[in-house]
């Protein structure tokens, strides 16, 4: 019988099905595989045992159970990853147990505070003034099915009509105020921060209200959108608008539409083009470029383009270039966005999104449409905005293909575009992560290391342990000698073990079989280098000892512990 909501939840969910909703797994013969999410990698070092119910990245050293991948993905407290995977099994957590209290957490209050919030929100839609809001919105196009589906609804022009709701429900002021919906004055008293404003629900990819963004309804002397500010749940840096709803169509379709603001995405919803995201405005993150990534490496945008200046949105493209991304470009009509194409003609959307140009044939395109290619001033000019575009491409062959099409276009030598492309400083450094993370990568000592590979070579050819004689487990750590020994003996593994002894067995099964001849001698120079490393340890800190004793004048000790050095001498394998 189940004792827990924990083991219930894992009983109920399997690990590949909860990391495969995250990132594209691919089957690696018993298990599966895939590029790690928690660091920059080119070759796929995560897997995930089926079998045994956990993952781990062998290039960054993380690993566990579907709730140690929760926290890690979320960047959550266990408490919500429990209240996360009970919500996706459908296991209920009773609010009044004594085990909901203990993992109730800060954040699991502003996730509460959020939808409490959009009720209140969807709510006030039925007032006047929110049918009036309605009309608009149904005059944007936006369906009575997409209101209810985006949850979008109105703030009154009220200065503590949420505030004072969210108070008889429980919640205390200075709560709210971390959820981003009230600000405190100078006189220390709070007003709400959204008010005669369009309310649009901001999502986690758990479909939970993280924030909101408010947009101006009947006044322009204000700005036009107030956003929340960054709280414990929001930042704005990790959240694409619909990617919660857009994650699995992104995956299926192998691609990600790109547009700026949250009409973009309800009517591109709305009329079937399910893998749109919004960046909101913003400039795209790392952060998000890497959420992305689990879905899928292509991305189209639709929206404006600036090609030779540094704008935001040109520096996210180009950091999306640096990240291995394949990025096209759909050209919208002049002053018109994507909410303007879709509410117009849906079709029209759809075609601009089939002839969407690749990224580099945009570029060109513009590039030489800016200046004259066939004077000085104009080559310069053309190849000052193409030669950066070029030495982002991380492919050699591809990379090479354009030099030459810039230089048959500018008419000039291919050697000439690549001097000239030398000169050009890489900018792989100030847009990647990667000296971040190679801070966060775990180290592991020699011994460590040969310890965990005696065992892997053990667990695929149990044989071999016989070269383990009784007195050798004094040479290796506790858990490892326990693990030996369990091995050896042919018992189970014990409980306070079993996470690490599973982590090594899936090391065992992803690793490339050796030849059986070189498995033998390969264990046997770990086994040999093991004891040589320990015993060297040994004599270093006896060495220590007897320098103390000496300069203590203690002469028993002192040749107590050299008698203890020569015995170990000779113990050096």
């Amino acid at each position: 019988m189940l004792t827990s909501p924990i083991d219930e939840i894992k009983s109920r969910l399997d690990v590949v099905e909860v990391i495969g909703s995250y990132i594209k797994l691919k089957k690696a013969g018993a298990n599966f595989r895939a590029l790690c999410p928690f660091h920059s990698e080119k070759k796929p070092s995560f897997f995930v045992s089926p079998a045994r119910q956990i993952w781990h990245c062998f290039g960054c050293g993380k690993g566990g159970d579907i709730f140690g991948f929760i926290k890690e993905i979320e960047g959550v407290e266990f408490g919500d990853a429990l209240r996360i995977l009970a919500q996706r099994a459908g296991v209920e957590l009773k609010p009044r147990s004594p085990e909901w209290q203990k993992l109730k957490t800060e954040r699991q209050k502003l996730y509460e505070i959020g939808e409490l919030a959009t009720k209140f929100f969807e709510k006030q839609l039925e007032s006047k003034t929110g049918k009036e809001v309605k009309e608009y919105l149904f005059n944007r196009g936006i369906s009575e099915d997409s209101i209810k589906k985006w949850r979008l609804g109105w703030a009154p022009d009220n200065w503590q009509g949420l505030s004072d709701f969210l108070v008889s429900k429980g919640y205390k002021k200075e709560e709210i105020e971390k959820a981003g919906l009230v600000v405190r004055n100078e006189k220390g008293s709070y007003y709400d921060r959204f008010r005669a404003r369009i309310m649009f629900p901001i999502f986690d990819l758990n479909s939970q209200v993280v924030g909101f963004g408010g947009r101006i309804f009947k006044t322009e002397d204000v700005a036009k959108y107030v956003n929340t500010p960054s709280t414990l749940l929001y930042d704005k840096s990790n959240i694409l608008y619909g990617l919660d709803k857009a994650k699995l169509e992104i995956r299926k379709k192998d691609f990600c539409v790109l547009v700026e603001g949250y009409v973009d995405v309800i009517l591109a919803s709305q009329n079937g083009f399910l893998n749109v995201v919004a960046t909101s405005g913003t400039a795209l993150t790392p952060w998000q470029l890497r959420i992305l990534k689990r879905y899928s490496s292509n991305i189209l945008t639709a929206f404006d383009m600036d090609v030779a200046g540094a704008s935001a949105t040109k520096r996210g493209i180009d950091l999306a270039q640096v990240q291995g991304f394949n990025i096209k470009v759909a050209l919208l009509p002049e002053n018109k966005d994507p909410a303007d194409v879709l509410s117009q003609n849906p079709k029209e959307f759809a075609k601009l999104i089939e002839e969407a140009k690749g990224i580099l044939d945009f570029y060109f395109e513009n590039a030489f449409s800016q200046a004259d290619p066939k004077t000085p001033e104009g080559k310069k000019e053309i190849s000052e905005i193409l030669l950066p575009v070029i030495k982002r491409i991380p492919n050699k062959i591809e990379q090479s293909f354009w030099i030459q099409k810039l230089a048959q276009k500018l008419e000039v030598k291919e050697e000439v575009v690549s001097e000239e492309l030398k000169k050009v400083k890489s900018e792989d450094e100030a847009f990647g992560l990667e000296p971040e993370e190679i801070r966060q990568l775990p180290q592991k000592s020699r011994k460590e290391l040969l310890e965990e590979r005696l065992i892997t070579l053990a667990l695929k050819r149990p044989g071999l342990l016989n070269y383990v004689l009784k007195e050798d487990f004094g040479f290796f750590l506790p858990q490892v000698s326990q693990i030996l020994e369990c091995l050896k003996n042919k018992k189970e593994v014990s409980s306070e073990l079993s996470d690490f002894f599973n982590y090594l067995t899936l090391k065992a099964e992803v690793e490339t079989e050796e030849e059986e001849d070189d498995v033998e001698e390969e264990f046997k120079n770990c086994l040999r280098e093991i004891k040589s490393l320990e015993v060297k340890n040994k004599l270093d800190n006896i060495s220590k000892a007897i320098r103390k004793a000496e300069e203590e004048k203690n002469l028993e000790l002192s040749s107590k512990l050299i008698q203890e050095f020569n015995h170990w001498t000779q113990q050096i394998p």
